[in-house]
């Protein structure tokens, strides 16, 4: 249930409202919108009666019942109005969402080494990134496959941070990794395969760093909104969607099926941002730049692109990842959508 408040409805009356709310043993959460203030309520509100909780204050100006089983992750939950993840990073505010310019995570699958990761970071920064994605730990099919370098990868990523100025993406897999991540990333991911761990997502949703949230490889889109549910109920609100494609019927041709029909969808059903990953939806460096455009083109706020100095040698997903030079060109690609779509920094970035 939420309560919208009047344009204009003074702090001191939005607490007062707030106050009453909580004596009924409900829990308000503020929502400061463009032009309105929302009260979120948090509780048992199946038997309340909207007229009841109107006659509270002659400021509100309505009282609406949330449908959707995902409360918080609702669009209705912040009256129709977008979120705005704000992520700090050394180069200043990083700021994902709908009325924003488009964001570029790149970078490796996994942390490799220092030099790898330092120059990579140094290439998609030139090229246009905001953030620097690489795997720590990294979760694998096979108990044999590269699983990453661990806590001291978490270092390495740290240098890559220090040299470039990019903000920093990583995964965390296991809840009693999250504190010493949460020092190094600017943003916490949970990979698809943690998606309905829901233990791990109540642990990421109890700290302070932003989440990103990737879909599960066989997920519904309500299974996922559920998911970061888990997050938003935890306290953050900070979530970022991620899709990353899913398992179909054909795989013979491309890793998974990216599905971009998500873009309209979310945007129907939920606030939060959307970010898109063509990389480990296609599993084909050469599939990524044209899934990439679409995905600009059908509104992604953001997107996630593997970039690798060497890919015939990377030590995880190597098929699927750019070079720096076909990054470097692929952003001025990119730039051409996003401006036409009016989502692209005005100039254009260029290549260093």
């Amino acid at each position: 249930m939420i309560v919208v408040m009047k344009v204009g409805s003074p702090e001191a009356e939005i607490a007062r409202v707030s106050q009453d709310l909580a004596e009924w043993g409900l829990t308000p959460e503020k929502i400061v919108g463009k032009h309105k203030v929302v009260l979120g309520l948090v509780g048992e509100t199946v038997d309340l009666d909207p007229l009841q909780i109107q006659e509270i204050s002659p400021w509100i100006e309505e009282v609406l019942r949330v449908e959707k089983p995902f409360k918080r992750a609702s669009l209705e939950y912040r009256h129709g109005e977008a979120s705005d993840v704000v992520v700090p990073t050394p180069n200043g505010d990083i700021h994902i969402g709908e009325h924003h310019p488009v964001v570029i995570v790149a970078g490796p699958c996994s942390v490799e080494n220092e030099e790898m990761i330092v120059e990579t970071a140094r290439r998609v920064k030139a090229a246009g990134a905001h953030f620097l994605r690489g795997g720590a730990y990294k979760p694998r099919t096979s108990p044999y496959a590269f699983q990453g370098h661990g806590e001291s990868a978490l270092g390495l990523l740290a240098a890559a941070r220090d040299a470039s100025g990019l903000g920093i993406i990583t995964e965390v897999m296991d809840s009693a990794d999250l504190e010493k991540i949460a020092e190094v990333a600017d943003v916490v991911q949970v990979g698809a395969r943690n998606m309905q761990n829901f233990s791990l997502l109540k642990k990421v949703g109890a700290q302070d760093k932003p989440v990103l949230l990737k879909r599960g490889m066989s997920a519904t889109i309500e299974e996922w909104l559920m998911a970061a549910e888990y997050i938003l109920a935890a306290g953050n609100p900070n979530v970022i969607l991620c899709e990353r494609g899913i398992r179909t019927f054909d795989r013979q041709y491309a890793r998974n099926t990216l599905d971009l029909s998500v873009l309209p969808v979310l945007r129907s059903l939920t606030h939060l941002p959307i970010m898109i990953d063509p990389s480990h939806g296609t599993g084909k460096a050469e599939y990524v730049p044209a899934m990439a455009l679409a995905a600009i083109a059908a509104g992604a706020d953001s997107l996630m692109i593997e970039v690798h100095p060497n890919p015939a040698k990377a030590l995880s997903d190597g098929p699927q990842s750019l070079t720096p030079d076909r990054f470097d060109s692929l952003v001025q690609e990119m730039a051409v959508i996003g401006k036409a779509v009016g989502r692209w920094p005005q100039p254009a970035l260029a290549v260093a």
